[in-house]
């Protein structure tokens, strides 16, 4: 059993200072987009991870006639798009409005929503709060005072999102109750079922009106929790797992995506073996409801992920190419880590002399902690929790495994032909 507790630490201990928060956060959304060195990058908010099969193939048309053809699930259960003509803003946001996938102009940003994906029947119907929620936020008019960053979590009881680094979580009860958590708290407040949408907006109101009166200007409720007061419950303990890859015992089907990217076509496959709805995972996968078991071997055909591999729970920033900060092209390096490729020579700036020491043509083994290719100290896009961080270092990469427990394992400097032996002897770390 996992006990669904704060991933971290808190960053901001009550009393602490406040990150500088003067500025707006410069999150990218459907309509504001992130210059890169690819082009311009677009970030579609999909509530709860809930697409419709026509607002899926939308965004296929828009990767491919916008973009540079491929689409990336984020690890809320978003959509980004890259490559983009910084001028297409406009047109992009046109086709989203056509679909139903932009609602709000003005808090396109903050329906940051990730739910249990199912399609197993929990202790409530957490994709009915998450369109509820979106509903009151996007009525709500303080709301576009929340950051682009701040995070709705909906559990449906079962805790395989309760442990995300959410701002405020909802975990489904029995008999119609709720519980209600604040950043990383280790105490709940408990609610009423059909009242858990109000409470969580509530808090996010209330989060931000305890700040005016405070005068501070914070983007997470970790980074000031002394402004709220904490619940009289304490945090349970939940199974937190993750539905399995391939057929689901309830029904449908869960694939994985590498690195969370799929190309327009790869993605019209995806599409095809939906019933009619997909659901985006926090774990850069999809779940697609009441899908039969035997499209699944076309999925894998396609090349989702379909049984449990290295790949589960492994992620990577951009890297290069895309981004300039970034000191190496941490993606092709991963993936040649976690396949059991030899490295590149000159990858990473190291020698990938014959004869190194490492894992070169065998594949790591399923299992263990989650890994994490960074290709500069910005780490983007890592997960919360206990993981293996991996970061590039310009003459290869340095290998440590983060989190909130004791026993932090000392980081090794590796070469890139050495990076797939350190990955995996650190993700078997259990201390």
């Amino acid at each position: 059993m996992l006990a669904a507790m704060p991933p971290e630490p808190d960053a901001a201990a009550p009393g602490a200072a406040v990150p500088d928060r003067a500025r707006p956060d410069a999150c990218p959304g459907a309509l504001r987009l992130h210059p890169a060195d690819d082009g311009a990058l677009a970030r579609i908010r999909l509530p709860g991870g809930l697409l419709t099969n026509r607002q899926a193939l939308a965004l296929a048309d828009a990767a491919r006639e916008l973009g540079d053809g491929r689409l990336e699930v984020t690890s809320r259960g978003n959509v980004q798009l890259r490559g983009l003509a910084s001028d297409c803003g406009g047109e992009l946001g046109g086709r989203l409005r056509a679909v139903g996938l932009l609602p709000s102009d003005t808090h396109e940003r903050v329906r940051n929503i990730v739910a249990s994906p199912g399609p197993a029947a929990g202790l409530a119907d957490v994709r009915a709060w998450a369109r509820a929620l979106d509903l009151a936020l996007c009525a709500s008019p303080w709301a576009t005072g929340l950051s682009g960053k701040f995070l709705f979590v909906l559990d449906d009881g079962g805790g395989d999102v309760a442990a995300l680094d959410a701002d405020v979580t909802l975990i489904a009860g029995p008999d119609g109750t709720a519980l209600l958590r604040l950043g990383r708290a280790a105490t709940v407040r408990p609610v009423r079922a059909d009242h858990a949408v109000c409470a969580a907006l509530d808090a996010a109101r209330e989060f931000l009106e305890a700040q005016r009166a405070a005068g501070v200007r914070a983007w997470h409720l970790r980074e000031v929790p002394e402004l709220l007061p904490p619940g009289p419950l304490p945090m349970p303990v939940l199974a937190g797992t993750r539905p399995p890859l391939g057929a689901l015992p309830g029904g449908g089907l869960h694939v994985g995506l590498r690195f969370g990217l799929a190309g327009a076509d790869q993605w019209r496959a995806l599409v095809d073996a939906a019933e009619g709805e997909l659901r985006l995972t926090p774990w850069r996968g999809a779940v697609l409801p009441g899908a039969p078991a035997g499209r699944l071997a076309a999925l894998a055909e396609a090349g989702f992920r379909t049984a449990a591999t290295a790949w589960d729970g492994a992620s990577a920033c951009t890297g290069l190419p895309g981004c300039a900060k970034s000191l190496a092209d941490v993606r092709a390096d991963a993936a040649r880590a976690l396949d059991g490729a030899p490295a590149a020579a000159g990858a990473s700036g190291a020698s990938a002399a014959a004869g190194a020491e490492g894992l070169a043509g065998v594949p790591m083994a399923a299992g263990g902690l989650p890994v994490h290719w960074s290709g500069c100290e910005r780490r983007c896009g890592h997960p919360a929790g206990r993981r293996v961080d991996v970061l590039a270092t310009g003459q290869g990469y340095r290998v440590a495994v983060e989190g909130p427990h004791p026993g932090r394992v000392t980081a090794v400097e590796v070469t890139n032909e050495e990076m797939a032996a350190a990955v995996a002897a650190a993700r078997r770390t259990t201390t």
